[in-house]
């Protein structure tokens, strides 16, 4: 590998190297959640509420629940390319709540039985439920990563100087998280209790990633130790 190869590469890591929890952090989450599904089949706990059996099944909602995953792929990817610190927080707050979720699921597994047997009607909305029920099962669904991963990409939106600057964006992410959260429920994904304990545990990581900001008092520690720790000459 010649000089002007090295360079190249020194460069591009140093540029993107960001991308390092990311890319260590999906597989083992994928991984994870794989096991999961196998292994969860029976011996479950149902979590369920009375308000759930009150809950209309409106399956023109699977659209913004399939939209949740490039609402969420879109947000983490434009920080990740315009805003360092920003793409870290959106990070520490979408990885903990979904390891938090892992662990959850894996200690104490859970499940719902609100599937409607029969679809109430035949059309293309049903049809994708009907599709999405057979990839997805009705285990491992407490606290709802649907609900909080949607909280944090709007949380990382409106926390944004410029992407919160514009208004009509701050409003279409308002009403896409809204229609998601709306969503899990809707189309009997999940119950309410699953939601909302991901309310719960957005408000607890809101506070750490954006009030008490956990990032910045993290690298000032870290300035603080650069600073008296001892020089070698």
């Amino acid at each position: 590998m010649n000089q002007s190869n090295t360079k190249i590469i020194k460069l591009f890591y140093e540029k993107y190297r960001h991308a390092i929890p990311l890319l260590i952090y999906a597989p083992i989450y994928l991984i994870w959640f794989a096991w999961l599904e196998k292994t969860v089949t029976k011996d479950y706990t149902v979590i369920h509420l009375a308000m759930d059996d009150h809950i209309p099944f409106c399956e023109i909602f699977v659209i913004p629940y399939f939209l949740w995953f490039a609402y969420v792929a879109a947000v983490v990817l434009y920080l990740f390319f315009k805003d360092k610190d920003d793409y870290y927080r959106a990070c520490i707050f979408l990885f903990t709540g979904m390891t938090v979720f892992l662990i959850i699921s894996t200690l104490f597994p859970n499940g719902q039985h609100l599937r409607p047997q029969v679809m109430p009607r035949d059309n293309i909305f049903t049809q994708m439920v009907a599709k999405l029920y057979q990839t997805d099962t009705h285990t491992n669904l407490w606290p709802s990563i649907h609900v909080y991963n949607s909280l944090g990409a709007h949380f990382a939106v409106i926390k944004h100087k410029e992407l919160a600057s514009k208004k009509w964006l701050r409003q279409c992410s308002f009403f896409l998280s809204s229609s998601i959260v709306l969503s899990t429920c809707l189309i009997k994904q999940h119950s309410v209790f699953d939601v909302i304990t991901a309310f719960v545990m957005a408000a607890l990581m809101y506070g750490l990633v954006y009030k008490y900001d956990v990032l910045t008092i993290q690298r000032n520690r870290l300035q603080e130790r650069k600073k008296t720790a001892p020089q070698v000459n």
